[in-house]
């Protein structure tokens, strides 16, 4: 994670207008979410959200206190970062035209990554792990051309 990075797991319930009003409290207050990642939970009635907001204790204090507020949310969690499994999910397009291919193929067996989609121009990889696995993915991945990457937020929840 980047410096002045904190992760909250949030359980909300899981109905309409729930992501709206989490989202709504973070612009109103100006904070910004780095990541955001949203799902239902193993009872249907609950969704987690997984965030990552930027910002000093202060940001913090005032960020879980205004998230306790809310009705639909049931509960607000800071989780540690070495008490925490946090995992990422990209796709990216990687140019080949020019290129060596194996090279390419050799690196994604590396990051235990996996090609979803294979062209004569392009190879399109599935990247899954720690954001600082998918950074250097994107890194090590420029010098061909990246053609496009979709990336999802964060998913994360406190070990044992």
């Amino acid at each position: 994670m980047k410096e002045n990075q904190f992760v909250l797991g949030v359980i909300v319930a899981n109905h309409f207008g729930v992501l709206t009003r989490v989202s709504g409290l973070f612009s109103r207050r100006g904070f910004n979410i780095d990541s955001l990642n949203v799902g239902e939970t193993e009872d249907p009635r609950f969704s987690r959200m997984t965030i990552i907001v930027r910002g000093d204790e202060y940001v913090k204090t005032q960020v879980v206190h205004q998230l306790e507020k809310l009705h639909d949310v049931k509960r607000v969690e800071l989780l540690e970062q070495n008490k925490t499994v946090l995992r990422e999910h990209m796709l990216i397009k990687i140019n080949t035209k020019g290129g060596d291919k194996n090279d390419i193929i050799n690196v994604i067996n590396v990051y235990r990554a996996k090609i979803v989609d294979y062209s004569a121009d392009s190879i399109t990889v599935e990247v899954m792990g720690e954001p600082s696995k998918l950074d250097a993915f994107i890194e090590f991945s420029r010098p061909y051309g990246i053609l496009e990457i979709c990336r999802a937020g964060a998913l994360a929840m406190k070990r044992g």
